[in-house]
């Protein structure tokens, strides 16, 4: 049965979900350079976008924050007095501070020499504080970190220069992040190749290259150039999202709560299309449309060609491209496009390839009732991530509906029915008749029920940490510290272990006692004398509950966290509404929210928009090493924590 309508729908949830970068309008670059006497010039240069400017380090007192490199103190070296050398700047008068200021725009280069004073290499750490503006507006004061090596000049000349360049912690988040998309995507596509829809139409498609062609070389050619124009077709659907949507759009509709009901009920609408409910099609006007281009003949025919495919196959490839361009929205504006770009290189790659080797043909296996059951796998797997999205929404109003017991349940029973259908247990619409079990399908059901298996220790409160990130955090269930145990953390020396939970503390992310409330937990730390671990985080991170099922429930990093520190998780997506409402001083939009306001206190105070984003700070909101973001690595995690509990104690 047709469902013309539900194209619409599809494109609808082309528009998913997660924080971008906030966009910073300048970059930095750090180098140095020898000098003479063992000299070290450390040298910052940025580059400042059309229409922006960043300031001199000599500004008039009360008016803008001066450019000013801060370096750390070492025993390797001294530093030099002078304030921070840097070209002339053009003076300007600026009407929101009624003063002359000194600015420069697109490239300004600053710098600061140190004294070494050992032989061997040397590591130079610090940052460049900054503030950039525009004829309207100023975004908040940024501080970025830089670490350069140099060595001492009786080992290296006085002429040679060692340059780094530097890249934000952001910039490599959102490198990992692209290519984590990109990866899912080509995965995505290598999936739609072995569904129905598309699996049969690589002989067919090749073969026509080939027999049509007047020689090899031709065929090759045609169907080198079928393959690009899937990519492009794709590619072009990712762009257009990009380009209707934006990233900012994007980014509001992360923990929208209807939205993410929506997303929940599309992916259920597909799930039922992949067991056989019906079919979801393309308007046939537009496929005839297409099909009559097709004999023009050329670049335009094989193009037509190829559009004709994206749509004939829209039942089997609709529901993989709408779930995976909502994963691919956190990635921002270019998160589409990269998505797209994976998913139809690994639909268009056997095209071309056995174009070129169509001896390989004969090694494919043939059509048949196999292809319906991988339609059938990709359906349970659709259905149990649409719990996702119903599980942020629920986490984010607090209905307490899909708590982490009743989510990890509905998984046990989707991925327990997956495994009695691979054993032919249970059979759907379009499944072929099965006179036995293939060892292949028996295989892959014994993974699927040890996969089963493994998650009931989960209903108890065991972190089952393969699928974290997925289910509600622990702290979100009904019995948040596992049936039987209401000892959070052993060896807990605060007073909370005691029942005497100061105003505001409540048991956090693996029995951790955290505040909610900023202010709250500063007046805790002045009085425990304890440092703040700033946790900004969201209902609906996906990467902040996988740092709390693998990082915090190491037992150490647990422990160091309820006793070494105070734990304030602010959750930007909270949709409790404020008491007062209060206009932002960076976008100009009214802040209603709890969620609002920390994602505002986040941008302001620390330039940062993703979650999640841990910053250790004093009772007097200084900061007191470089925050980190997502990093699963629980040894570095630890080093940090150490590292920024040695700062406190010393200052």
């Amino acid at each position: 049965m047709k469902r013309t309508l539900v194209t619409m729908v599809v494109m609808l949830a082309f528009v998913g979900a997660s924080f971008a970068q906030m966009q910073q309008h300048i970059n930095w670059k750090f180098s140095t350079k020898h000098l003479d006497d063992n000299k070290v010039e450390i040298i910052c240069e940025a580059s400042v976008d059309e229409g922006w400017h960043v300031y001199s380090s000599e500004l008039p007192e009360n008016t803008a924050i001066p450019t000013n490199i801060e370096v750390e103190e070492s025993e390797a070296y001294t530093i030099l007095e002078g304030m921070t050398e840097e070209p002339e700047a053009t003076s300007h008068y600026d009407e929101s501070y009624k003063a002359e200021l000194k600015w420069f725009e697109k490239k300004a280069t600053f710098k600061k020499v140190i004294q070494l004073k050992k032989e061997g290499p040397v590591v130079i750490k610090g940052y460049i504080e900054s503030m950039i503006c525009n004829d309207e507006t100023c975004m908040p004061p940024e501080m970025v970190d830089f670490e350069l090596k140099v060595s001492n000049a009786a080992t290296t000349s006085a002429e040679s220069s060692n340059e780094t360049q530097t890249e934000s912690e952001g910039e490599r988040e959102e490198d990992e992040s692209y290519w984590g998309i990109f990866l899912l995507a080509f995965g995505g596509g290598l999936a739609a190749l072995l569904t129905p829809c598309v699996f049969p139409m690589i002989p067919m498609t090749v073969s026509f290259f080939t027999k049509q062609s007047a020689t090899k070389a031709a065929g090759i050619k045609n169907a080198i150039i079928y393959g690009i124009s899937i990519i492009v077709i794709y590619v072009i659907l990712g762009v257009a999202v990009s380009a209707i949507f934006g990233a900012s759009a994007l980014n509001e509709l992360s923990t929208n709560v209807w939205f993410n009901i929506f997303f929940f009920l599309l992916l259920v609408v597909f799930a039922a299309s992949f067991f056989g409910a019906f079919e979801i099609q393309m308007p046939s006007s537009l496929i005839n449309f297409t099909t009559k281009n097709e004999d023009k003949g050329g670049f335009i025919g094989i193009f037509f060609m190829a559009f004709t495919l994206a749509l004939v196959s829209f039942s089997c490839t609709g529901p993989i491209v709408g779930a995976l361009l909502v994963k691919a929205a956190t990635g921002g504006y270019m998160g589409p496009i990269i998505g797209m770009l994976g998913f139809s290189l690994a639909l268009a790659l056997p095209f071309a390839l056995f174009a070129a080797f169509p001896g390989y043909l004969n090694s494919l296996p043939k059509s048949g009732g196999w292809l319906n059951s991988v339609k059938v796998i990709l359906g349970f797997l659709e259905l149990a991530f649409a719990f996702k999205f119903l599980s942020i929404a629920d986490m984010t109003m607090g209905w307490h509906i899909l708590e982490r017991e009743v989510f990890i349940a509905i998984w046990i029973a989707i991925f327990g029915a997956m495994g009695f259908y691979l054993l032919g247990k249970i059979r759907l619409p379009h499944d072929s008749s099965m006179d036995h079990t293939p060892v292949s399908r028996f295989l892959l059901a014994l993974l699927v029920f040890s996969f089963t298996i493994y998650m009931i220790p989960g209903l108890w409160g065991a972190p089952v940490n393969l699928i974290s990130g997925f289910p509600p955090p622990r702290n979100y269930a009904e019995s948040p510290f596992g049936v039987g145990d209401q000892t959070p953390i052993k060896g807990m020396v605060n007073a909370q272990s005691q029942g005497e939970m100061p105003d505001g503390m409540h048991y956090g992310p693996q029995g951790i006692p955290a505040f909610k409330d900023y202010a709250k937990a500063i007046a805790y730390s002045k009085e425990v004398k304890k440092p703040l671990l700033l946790d900004f985080t969201g209902l609906g991170c996906t990467n902040c509950r996988k740092m709390e099922d693998k990082v915090w429930s190491n037992e150490s990093i647990k422990t160091s966290l309820a006793n070494d520190y105070i734990l304030v998780s602010l959750y930007v997506d909270d949709r409790k509404k404020l008491d007062e409402p209060y206009v932002s001083e960076i976008t100009g939009k009214k802040i209603r929210t709890v969620g609002q306001k920390w994602a505002e206190f986040q941008m302001q105070r620390y330039q940062q928009q993703g979650q999640p984003y841990y910053v250790i700070i004093d009772e007097n909101e200084k900061t007191l090493n470089t925050p980190v973001a997502y990093d699963p690595d629980i040894e570095r995690y630890k080093n940090w924590l150490l590292d920024g509990l040695e700062k406190y104690k010393s200052r």
